[in-house]
């Protein structure tokens, strides 16, 4: 046969092959295959079927292979030595009879070495299983082993079969493009599984780290207040606040406590980057000025302690803006600073929004030994105190454009007299209407104070 001849005909098994390929790779796909690769013994009713289902490729590896001087080119033995490998002795035995006896059935010149081949393939597959105890072999052992078996299923041809002159006329045409398709065969299919295999492996890493950044989660939104009205026997004011991270868990903070029954000490605050880093960055700050305050030390002071102590030994580098305060419930008065936080807005009982006055200071953990500047301002009666974090103002909507401060100020003017729960459900819903359905690109984080007086 001349070289182009032999060509052809490997073309022709290629594209066979890739037929048994493409259903392998469906077989893979199947619950019966998840249980072999969960490593779960296959019961008699698993096994007949896994050795029907490759018996029936290496039937139609045979038939449909080309006819070369009264034998068959063929992928047969593809089917057996697969399911030995992957089911056991029993199952390439099974696979192996129904190939063999099929070929030895349709007759011609090969049908006695051939079918002893085909059931051989699937023998030693379910051998190499045994030997390896389950477990599938590399793409290089498994291309060796279908190479050197079909180098094998020549060389029995040539001793069983008679006259010797047809035989070996036949395996100088067959035996190269066979043996490189039944390779190729071997090897995708080997590939596929091991890539199956490591797909699993990725999915179950993701799903376990997916059930710990939601414990991570309920941790962190355990660690903020959620119980609204926080204090419900207090009177002279009501707050409300909401955290929506961007991802599982996030790195924005707030925080509001009791100092005595005269002091109210509440804070915002957006840590530096997001996820589980930012989260525990974020709680030990919370925890960290929680531990400095009390009535005798001004938020300027709090905050440079804090600073401080987050800049001692800080290796990730992070850092977080903090907005501090403490209202004096009999009065009205807020003192507060500023760790690199936006303003706050405060929306007056007669509908006067503004800004807070700037004061210096730069965002805690960044560099130590800085001052913060102290400031206050007075609450009357009804007025609201707009805290939150720049996930608001740079809330994004598909066509790259920020929510930014000034339809923050359109959601606020003209609410005056809302509660703190619906001034911040209008803020959200503004927000809402604005991104249409964008991804939420940083945590957003809203804290509301009205002062409702003695």
């Amino acid at each position: 046969m001349a070289i182009t001849n032999i060509i052809d005909l490997l073309i022709n098994l290629i594209k066979n092959m890739a037929v048994i390929i493409v259903l392998a790779y469906v077989f893979t796909r199947t619950k019966m295959y998840a249980h072999i690769l969960n490593n779960k013994k296959l019961d008699w009713q698993q096994k007949t079927l896994l050795s029907l289902i490759f018996g029936l490729f290496s039937i139609f590896g045979t038939l449909s292979g080309i006819e070369i001087l009264g034998a068959i080119a063929n992928i047969r033995d593809l089917g057996p030595a697969i399911a030995g490998l992957i089911g056991g002795p029993l199952v390439g035995i099974g696979a192996g009879l129904i190939g063999g006896v099929h070929r030895f059935i349709m007759g011609g010149l090969t049908a006695w070495p051939c079918s002893i081949s085909t059931l051989l393939a699937g023998i030693i597959g379910g051998l190499i299983y045994l030997k390896r105890k389950g477990v599938l072999p590399d793409i290089r052992t498994s291309v060796i082993f279908i190479a050197v078996f079909e180098a094998f299923h020549m060389g029995l041809n040539l001793v069983m079969v008679k006259p010797f002159e047809v035989i070996d006329e036949i395996i100088k045409n067959v035996s190269l493009p066979m043996i490189v398709t039944n390779s190729l065969g071997m090897g995708i299919f080997i590939y596929i599984i091991h890539n199956l295999v490591k797909e699993r492996e990725t999915q179950r890493q993701k799903e376990l780290i997916d059930g710990e950044l939601k414990v991570a989660r309920q941790i962190q939104m355990s660690i903020v207040p959620k119980i609204f009205p926080p204090f419900p026997k207090r009177k002279e004011f009501n707050l409300y606040a909401v955290l929506h991270p961007a991802k599982e868990v996030g790195g924005d903070l707030y925080d509001f406590f009791l100092i005595d029954n005269d002091h109210l000490c509440f804070s915002i605050g957006d840590v530096s980057g997001k996820g589980v880093p930012a989260s525990l960055f974020m709680a030990v700050t919370k925890t960290l000025v929680k531990s400095k305050v009390d009535s005798d030390h001004a938020p300027e002071e709090i905050l440079r302690a804090v600073n401080d102590e987050l800049c001692n030994e800080n290796q990730s580098g992070m850092f977080v803006t903090e907005f501090l305060a403490v209202l004096t419930i009999s009065t009205g008065e807020v003192k507060y600073a500023n760790g690199g936080h936006n303003r706050p807005y405060v929306l007056r009982s007669d509908g006067t929004l503004e800004p807070l006055p700037k004061t210096t200071g730069i965002a805690l953990g960044a560099m130590g030994g800085m001052a913060y500047e102290g400031a206050s301002l007075l609450l009357n009666k009804g007025d609201l105190l707009v805290m939150y974090t720049d996930g608001v103002t740079e809330a994004m909507n598909q066509q790259g454009e920020l929510f930014g401060e000034a339809r923050l100020e359109q959601a606020l003017e003209g609410n005056a007299q809302d509660t703190t729960q619906q001034l911040i459900d209008k803020i959200m819903e503004a927000i809402k209407h604005h991104v249409k359905g964008a991804e939420q690109s940083d945590d957003i984080t809203l804290l509301v104070i009205k002062y409702e007086g003695i």
